[in-house]
């Protein structure tokens, strides 16, 4: 069969609106430049819809007009590969999920090891930062914490204090498991990280090694972030101003 044939044929039994790639299209790496072509053409004669490099959908006709992709089926296929997880969601939309500010996100951001994202289709808009350490499912919740307490400053509608507050709260929920897990994710972290989750946990006395976090950290160097101890009673001891 026809590479082109075989890519038509499939297209007819994916949904419409679903994002889908080579993989779908179940196209060999030798028939690559082949089935390029062959997409191109139905590209051009708007039976798909390009969302990014090797993704498509079949655009969904309505009353009221034409509809674009589905945002789930997109973002899987760059939240996860092979059935692994490979990118999270950072940015303000994960700290509006996370209680931080109530302001809803135009944008959503992705955090990955992989290949730069960029998308913007309609309202579908992501682009891509690169992860500190390589995502998996079991970590990218804590990743997650740790770019809010990096972002501590830049959060909307949020007060260092009241991001801190709300941070010590979830921190505090972590099973102690999940606590050494995150001191080990922060050591790839900025400085300012490093510092803010040791006093965080100080604060929060557990009884846990924070010796890495602050070997890890220059005693030489202040970190400002504008808070009070009333607010955090063992900033000093992280050279937090």
């Amino acid at each position: 069969m026809k590479v082109a044939t075989q890519i038509r044929n499939t297209i007819k039994s994916i949904p419409e609106s679903q994002a889908f790639g080579y993989a779908e299209l179940g196209i060999a790496p030798a028939d690559f430049f082949t089935a390029a072509k062959a997409l191109e053409r139905l590209q051009k004669k708007g039976t798909i819809k390009k969302v990014s490099k090797g993704v498509f959908y079949i655009p969904r006709k309505t009353v009221f007009g034409e509809l674009g992709p589905d945002s789930n089926s997109i973002l899987d296929r760059y939240l996860f590969e092979g059935g692994k997880r490979v990118a999270y969601e950072t940015g303000f939309s994960l700290y509006n999920r996370l209680g931080l500010t109530t302001q809803m996100a135009f944008k959503i951001k992705l955090a990955t090891k992989g290949n730069p994202i960029k998308i913007n289709i309609g309202t579908l808009k992501v682009s891509s930062v690169k992860s500190y350490v390589d995502v998996t499912d079991q970590n990218y919740q804590l990743l997650g914490y740790l770019d809010a307490l990096k972002d501590v400053k830049r959060i909307p509608d949020c007060s260092v204090s009241q991001a801190i507050k709300r941070m010590s709260f979830l921190i505090k929920d972590l099973t102690t498991k999940e606590k050494k897990e995150i001191i080990q994710y922060a050591l790839f972290y900025p400085a300012r990280v490093r510092a803010l989750l040791g006093a965080i946990l100080e604060n929060l006395n557990f009884k846990l090694n924070l010796v890495a976090l602050k070997n890890s950290l220059n005693p030489l160097t202040k970190v400002k972030l504008s808070i009070k101890e009333t607010e955090l009673p063992t900033i000093k001891n992280w050279n937090i101003e």
